[in-house]
């Protein structure tokens, strides 16, 4: 699994490391705790953290109404424990996009084709350049062959380069405007309220709901009849039940296959 990287608010002047220690728990801990399964699971949340309320308290969220909607609280949560995105691979360089069009096999071809056109273009055998010396000069015009070929493999790399440098921001805009259209439910203020999924926090709150996508590691806080699909996870078809007192924790991009009702604290996404 990805461990997702912890990045800080750039309008928050806090640390990330004096705004941890406003919290009972750290990112490593919570990042430990959701680490493990079933029995143990339970036993280190209710020896190490005291429960689902101690765990609660130690993240300062109310398992009833969830956070605020205090900014500085919310602007504290982000930089004691990140926000919830996994930063995206930095885009191609053009040159990179060059050197990958580079690897087509009828252009390394052609590029070979060009150096042989070169090499004979200006090799001449003793014989031949004696008789050539006994006729009048001519311009020596067999190396134009050679240089169009390597034009041609110039231009084609280029328009390639372009065209998939085009693609890769049209892609990246795309993929920017589903992921701040994708919206989930929390609990903020005993409120029910939809936001979008970067904007969700450790400590939040959240209602899930059948055939949803988890957008983050968390902890069952109350359900009814929860099962979810783990196999991309364990392999295993049969779904994995999931109850606040037996396994509560869930791994983010599982789906949820049934339910009665949910409610899951926030851990991270790991």
């Amino acid at each position: 699994m990805a461990k997702k990287k912890k990045t800080t608010n750039d309008t928050n002047e806090i640390s990330s490391a004096a705004a941890a220690l406003e919290f009972g728990i750290s990112f490593d801990e919570l990042e430990k705790l959701m680490q493990t399964r079933g029995h143990e699971g339970v036993l280190t949340l209710n020896e190490t953290y005291g429960g689902l309320s101690g765990l609660g308290q130690k993240l300062k969220t109310n398992l009833i109404t969830g956070l605020s909607e205090d900014e500085s609280d919310i602007s504290l949560r982000l930089a004691a424990f990140g926000r919830n995105e996994i930063p995206p691979k930095p885009p191609k360089t053009f040159f990179r996009l060059m050197v990958d069009a580079l690897q087509d096999i009828t252009l390394v071809i052609l590029i070979i084709c060009a150096i042989i056109s070169f090499g004979l273009s200006f090799y001449h055998p003793s014989d031949e350049t004696f008789q050539a010396e006994l006729k009048p000069k001519e311009a020596n015009v067999e190396w134009i062959e050679g240089a169009a070929i390597i034009v041609a493999v110039v231009v084609v790399v280029l328009v390639t380069a372009f065209n998939d440098w085009t693609k890769e921001r049209q892609f990246r805009g795309l993929q920017s405007k589903i992921e701040s259209d994708q919206k989930f439910n929390v609990v903020r203020n005993n409120i029910v309220k939809q936001i979008p999924i970067k904007d969700i926090v450790v400590g939040d709150i959240c209602q899930v709901k059948y055939g949803d996508l988890l957008p983050a590691d968390g902890v069952v806080v109350q359900s009814n009849d929860l099962k979810i699909d783990e196999s991309s996870l364990t392999g295993e078809s049969d779904l994995i039940k999931k109850h606040e007192s037996k396994d509560p924790f869930l791994l983010s991009g599982k789906n949820i296959i049934l339910y009665s009702y949910i409610k899951t604290i926030i851990s991270i996404d790991t």
